[in-house]
Protein backbone atom coordinates (compact mmCIF):
# COMPACT_ATOMS: atom_id res chain seq x y z
CA UNK A 1 0.00 0.00 0.00
CA UNK A 2 1.73 3.37 -1.24
CA UNK A 3 1.12 6.44 1.42
CA UNK A 4 2.84 9.52 2.16
CA UNK A 5 4.10 11.37 4.83
CA UNK A 6 2.90 14.70 6.41
CA UNK A 7 4.21 17.70 4.12
CA UNK A 8 6.71 15.50 2.43
CA UNK A 9 4.36 15.08 -1.14
CA UNK A 10 8.60 14.17 -2.95
CA UNK A 11 8.81 10.55 -1.55
CA UNK A 12 6.17 7.71 -1.56
CA UNK A 13 6.31 5.11 1.19
CA UNK A 14 4.77 1.68 1.14
CA UNK A 15 3.82 -0.70 3.55
CA UNK A 16 1.95 -3.54 3.72
CA UNK A 17 -1.71 -3.60 3.41
CA UNK A 18 -4.77 -5.86 3.09
CA UNK A 19 -3.91 -9.37 2.10
CA UNK A 20 -6.12 -11.59 -0.92
CA UNK A 21 -6.09 -14.86 -1.21
CA UNK A 22 -7.02 -16.44 -4.75
CA UNK A 23 -9.46 -19.79 -4.97
CA UNK A 24 -7.44 -22.91 -5.26
CA UNK A 25 -9.30 -25.23 -7.63
CA UNK A 26 -8.83 -29.01 -7.17
CA UNK A 27 -9.48 -31.49 -9.95
CA UNK A 28 -9.36 -35.53 -9.66
CA UNK A 29 -11.29 -38.48 -11.64
CA UNK A 30 -14.85 -38.67 -11.08
CA UNK A 31 -15.62 -41.51 -8.58
CA UNK A 32 -18.90 -43.11 -7.56
CA UNK A 33 -17.14 -44.23 -4.05
CA UNK A 34 -16.03 -40.90 -2.98
CA UNK A 35 -18.66 -38.21 -2.23
CA UNK A 36 -17.35 -35.93 -0.39
CA UNK A 37 -16.64 -32.91 -2.80
CA UNK A 38 -20.20 -33.48 -3.38
CA UNK A 39 -21.33 -33.43 0.07
CA UNK A 40 -19.22 -30.33 1.05
CA UNK A 41 -20.62 -28.01 -1.78
CA UNK A 42 -24.32 -29.36 -1.16
CA UNK A 43 -23.35 -27.01 2.02
CA UNK A 44 -23.14 -23.85 0.15
CA UNK A 45 -26.05 -24.43 -2.29
CA UNK A 46 -28.43 -25.22 -0.25
CA UNK A 47 -28.58 -22.28 1.87
CA UNK A 48 -31.17 -20.90 -0.22
CA UNK A 49 -33.33 -23.55 0.72
CA UNK A 50 -36.17 -23.58 2.83
CA UNK A 51 -35.53 -26.15 5.65
CA UNK A 52 -32.72 -24.93 8.05
CA UNK A 53 -30.10 -26.82 7.89
CA UNK A 54 -26.68 -26.62 10.44
CA UNK A 55 -23.50 -24.34 9.16
CA UNK A 56 -21.14 -25.75 11.56
CA UNK A 57 -19.19 -27.22 8.69
CA UNK A 58 -19.64 -25.11 6.31
CA UNK A 59 -15.97 -23.43 6.34
CA UNK A 60 -13.37 -25.77 6.68
CA UNK A 61 -9.84 -25.91 7.69
CA UNK A 62 -8.29 -28.27 4.97
CA UNK A 63 -4.81 -29.74 4.23
CA UNK A 64 -3.38 -30.04 0.25
CA UNK A 65 -0.53 -32.64 -0.22
CA UNK A 66 1.41 -32.20 -2.64
CA UNK A 67 2.87 -36.06 -4.11
CA UNK A 68 5.89 -36.18 -6.41
CA UNK A 69 5.60 -38.82 -9.31
CA UNK A 70 6.70 -41.90 -6.66
CA UNK A 71 2.82 -40.57 -5.06
CA UNK A 72 5.42 -39.51 -2.05
CA UNK A 73 4.61 -36.38 -0.47
CA UNK A 74 6.50 -33.82 -1.66
CA UNK A 75 4.77 -30.81 0.66
CA UNK A 76 1.73 -30.09 2.61
CA UNK A 77 0.05 -26.69 2.82
CA UNK A 78 -2.87 -25.78 5.60
CA UNK A 79 -5.53 -23.96 4.27
CA UNK A 80 -7.78 -21.63 6.26
CA UNK A 81 -11.43 -21.37 6.58
CA UNK A 82 -12.58 -22.59 2.91
CA UNK A 83 -15.90 -22.89 1.48
CA UNK A 84 -16.96 -24.10 -2.21
CA UNK A 85 -17.83 -21.57 -4.74
CA UNK A 86 -17.90 -23.71 -7.43
CA UNK A 87 -18.36 -27.58 -8.14
CA UNK A 88 -18.66 -29.21 -11.48
CA UNK A 89 -19.61 -33.01 -10.92
CA UNK A 90 -19.57 -34.13 -14.53
CA UNK A 91 -18.03 -32.35 -17.69
CA UNK A 92 -19.52 -32.07 -20.86
CA UNK A 93 -20.70 -35.56 -21.94
CA UNK A 94 -19.10 -36.39 -25.48
CA UNK A 95 -19.53 -39.61 -26.55
CA UNK A 96 -16.87 -38.94 -29.52
CA UNK A 97 -14.28 -37.78 -26.86
CA UNK A 98 -11.46 -39.33 -25.94
CA UNK A 99 -11.25 -37.95 -22.65
CA UNK A 100 -11.29 -39.12 -18.94
CA UNK A 101 -14.12 -37.48 -16.48
CA UNK A 102 -13.12 -35.00 -14.18
CA UNK A 103 -14.86 -33.61 -11.27
CA UNK A 104 -13.58 -29.78 -10.07
CA UNK A 105 -14.19 -27.94 -7.03
CA UNK A 106 -12.79 -24.36 -7.00
CA UNK A 107 -12.04 -23.44 -2.88
CA UNK A 108 -12.42 -20.09 -1.26
CA UNK A 109 -9.97 -19.25 1.88
CA UNK A 110 -8.54 -16.64 4.04
CA UNK A 111 -4.59 -17.70 3.73
CA UNK A 112 -2.62 -20.20 3.70
CA UNK A 113 0.78 -21.84 5.22
CA UNK A 114 2.85 -24.56 4.45
CA UNK A 115 3.30 -27.71 6.91
CA UNK A 116 6.08 -29.17 5.23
Amino acid sequence: MEHRSGGDFSTVYKSPGQSKYDPITLERGVSSKNSDFEQWANLVWKLGDTTEMSLADFRKNITIEVRDEAGKPAASYTVFSCWVSEYQALPDLDASANAVAIEYIKIENEGWEKAS
